[in-house]
């Protein structure tokens, strides 16, 4: 068997060198991309390749220098492949950091997206917690509205039954009240008769216009009904009135017209139209009594403030006492 020169020797031994190189620049490929994991990307990156670098430079000086010198130039073949290993081994220990910048930069931009989707966010609650809070009040004032509105309800309910209940007897109440309409005429026409004579003849013609009313069936009971209450109002208004007027006046048996003047139903005079003559209505004969001279001006004086022709003032006039 023929034995190898020491040219196919010392190709061996280059393959076998370059066979371990490799398996070096892989250890220490993994070891150098651990501690680009480990430090800063920048710092870590620079010192890592120097270290690397060295490393690599020292195992190749302390394969090289065993060498024989009579294998050095077939080894410079194996340096050269471990150069180039060597560069390959770093670039391709680049692209993780390359990588991971770019991941970093990913992160940052979606964080910033992030926040900008809370803070949509949050405004929108806040709007929302405000809106809340307005429909709250709302409600709570619509609520003691209607609370309101149900109180008022129910009272026009009770009013409604109240209605209804009269209603159902209204027509009990007419049958009552119309006899009682009839005797208030009657007793305000006795009392008028039995009354002073002041302006006798407008109030029994009242009297007469009640009994009308009371026969006139376009007129329902409830004016008729005012219309009493408002005679027996006029008669009391009688009692505290100065009013004067003109009507005719039966004195000594022939009828004259004169002017009349009352206060109240305390004084009731008269004086001719030649202011020469007064009356006095005496409530006790029923009869119409001539005044003496000095009453005149009294009397005069009473008829002119009673028709607003002169100021009031304290006046003297001629009272029948009481018994």
């Amino acid at each position: 068997m023929p034995s190898p020169n020491k040219g196919e020797n010392s190709l061996f031994v280059a393959t076998k060198l370059s066979l371990g190189i490799a398996l070096v620049i892989l250890t220490i490929r993994g070891f150098a991309a651990m501690m680009r994991a480990v430090y800063p990307l920048t710092r870590s990156y620079f010192v890592t390749k120097m270290t690397f670098l060295k490393q690599v430079t020292l195992i190749s000086n302390y394969w090289l220098g065993t060498m024989s010198n009579n294998n050095i130039r077939k080894s410079l073949v194996a340096s050269a492949l471990f150069g180039a290993f060597a560069m390959a081994s770093t670039s391709v220990a680049a692209d993780p950091l390359v990588e991971l910048h770019k991941a970093g930069q990913q992160n940052i931009r979606a964080a910033v997206q992030s926040q900008e989707k809370i803070n949509n966010i949050f405004d929108q609650s806040q709007e929302l917690l405000a809106e809340y809070r307005q429909l709250v009040e709302q409600t709570e004032n619509l609520k003691v509205y209607n609370d309101h509105v149900a109180r008022l309800v129910a009272d026009q309910d009770a009013s409604l039954a109240s209605l209804d209940k009269q209603i159902g007897t209204i027509e009990g109440t007419k049958q009552g009240i119309v006899p009682l309409m009839y005797r208030m005429i009657d007793t305000l026409e006795a009392f008028i008769k039995a009354d002073m004579p002041i302006d006798l003849n407008k109030r029994l013609e009242r009297i007469e216009r009640l009994r009308a009313v009371m026969a006139n069936s376009s007129v329902n009971t409830s004016e008729q009904y005012r219309l009493v209450l408002e005679a027996y109002q006029i008669e009391k208004d009688l009692g505290t009135a100065l009013v004067t007027y003109t009507d005719k006046l039966n004195a000594g048996g022939q009828e004259i017209t004169a002017n009349y003047v009352y206060v109240g139903r305390v004084a009731l005079l008269a004086m001719s139209l030649d202011e020469k003559h007064a009356w006095m209505w005496n409530k006790t004969s029923g009869q119409w009594e001539e005044l003496g001279p000095e009453y005149l001006d009294y009397t005069k004086k009473a008829i002119r403030v009673a028709g607003k022709q002169a100021a009031p003032e304290l006046l003297k006039l001629p009272v029948i006492a009481a018994e």
